[in-house]
């Protein structure tokens, strides 16, 4: 019996999706390591004493490694960051999920409005099924 299979990378039309496959957890392996490191204490002290020459001793990119000292918090999930890592940096940076949310929205969104928007149900279908649906395609 044939089984019909889905075309291969068919999400990379919806628009704000980034799939977790094993190629971009191998490009983010380095920047994700980072971001459990901040787990244990004394890490987090030498991060804070001094953020560049900390993440300096992670195997980054030059762009993951921009993103993290930019707080680019969308950038780093493009760049294979996963978001229970990543957001262990928020966490160090005293944010809740909806703060970062607010951030992650790429529109300058305020976070009064990300927690007013997720409160009417979110963000709204159209326009964001399929990224030529958008302005933004």
């Amino acid at each position: 019996m044939m089984t019909e299979v889905a075309p291969e990378n068919d999400f990379e039309s919806i628009p704000g999706t980034y799939v977790q496959d094993a190629a971009h957890y191998q490009n983010g392996y380095g920047l994700n390591m980072f971001c459990m490191s901040l787990n244990n204490a004394e890490n987090r002290a030498k991060f804070k004493a001094d953020e560049a020459a900390y993440i300096d001793q992670f195997d980054m990119s030059p762009a993951q490694r921009s993103a993290v000292l930019e707080r680019d918090w969308l950038g780093m999930l493009q760049l294979g960051g996963n978001i229970y890592y990543t957001f262990k940096i928020a966490a160090f940076d005293g944010l809740n999920m909806q703060q970062v949310g607010a951030k992650m929205s790429g529109t300058g969104m305020r976070f009064e409005d990300f927690q007013q928007m997720m409160l009417n149900g979110g963000r709204p279908i159209d326009g964001n099924r399929y990224k030529g649906e958008s302005d933004n395609g």
